[in-house]
């Protein structure tokens, strides 16, 4: 089966009921992708199908024909990070870091969807689970990555 991942035609042999994580990760070795609830709760897995979130845990390789997959290893760069990227540095995110590819494409697929998200639109689309209680982070950031002002109504930063 040929997939279409970070730009590049890939040729794959694999179980058409296998899920794509495990094609990412077990036959390409492309590791930035996460394992962890294999039930798509967490988000963990999180990757971009033609633009949008999608988890990747439950979601089977045969689907993914003639579309664009996008993982955590083409988001940025490190001379030239997606502006998400250049945020969760600045806004200092991460702490365990476990979820955080999963968060990051979950957040550029938000910003491309709305460019200027409400605290409603973040809380919508960021479904993420994070261990470590960073959403107040992560939401500044996804601010910061909108060029959003992310000054709660008392002038501070949450």
């Amino acid at each position: 089966m040929e997939l279409q991942i970070n730009g590049k035609a890939v040729q794959v042999d694999a179980e058409p009921t296998m899920p794509l994580l495990w094609v990412l990760r077990d036959l390409l070795n492309m590791t930035g992708t996460k394992y962890g609830c294999g039930v798509a709760a967490c988000g963990a897995c999180t990757v971009r199908v033609d633009g949008q979130a999608v988890r990747s845990c439950v979601t089977p390789v045969a689907t993914m024909a003639g579309k664009r997959i996008q993982t955590i290893e083409a988001l940025g760069s490190p001379g030239k990070p997606h502006p998400v990227q250049a945020a969760w540095i600045a806004e200092q995110v991460p702490q365990c870091g476990y979820c955080q590819s999963g968060m990051l494409m979950a957040a550029a697929a938000l910003l491309d969807k709305t460019p200027k998200p409400s605290d409603a639109d973040i809380d919508a689309a960021m479904t993420n689970i994070c261990r470590c209680g960073t959403y107040q982070r992560v939401r500044v950031a996804i601010k910061r990555a909108a060029g959003m002002p992310a000054d709660g109504p008392a002038g501070k930063r949450p």
